[in-house]
């Protein structure tokens, strides 16, 4: 992966909007191509997945380019697009950007209305991104023996 491949594409939303676009047009998506243990640069180089192949990669490079993003998963029907196959689940991701955390879709890369979130990942903001948010100390673990 390419320091240049996005360096053109200016900061914040703009870069975000160009690794959404450059993912949407070089990935194939197909239920064939799943492997749940295809990495991100297993994408980068054979350029086929699904919705989550298409969500890790594009979460790669922004993290590669400073920009937290997290997983996203849930259902996505189709609302508001031609009729297709019945909406199923799906992977997105989010970028925190501007004091808040946005939805992208690589897949898609296009504006989706009824998203259904159910799951999210973590990723911690840049120290000093919100001073309201505090690290958490790991919850204590109870054995039941």
């Amino acid at each position: 992966m390419r320091g240049e491949l996005f360096s053109k594409a200016g900061d914040g939303f703009a870069r975000v909007q160009a690794i959404c676009k450059w993912v949407h047009e070089n990935v194939t998506f197909g239920y064939g191509f799943a492997n749940d243990t295809k990495s991100a640069f297993g994408v980068y180089q054979d350029r086929k997945g699904v919705c989550r192949d298409f969500t890790h990669l594009a979460i790669a490079f922004c993290r590669c380019l400073n920009i937290p993003a997290r997983y996203a998963t849930g259902y996505l029907g189709e609302i508001g697009v031609p009729p297709a196959p019945p909406g199923d689940f799906s992977a997105w991701f989010e970028v925190y950007l501007g004091g808040k955390w946005w939805t992208r879709d690589a897949r898609h890369n296009a504006r989706r209305i009824g998203r259904v979130l159910m799951a999210r990942g973590r990723d911690r903001r840049r120290r000093g991104a919100d001073h309201s948010v505090r690290r958490r100390e790991p919850e204590a673990i109870h054995r039941l023996d």
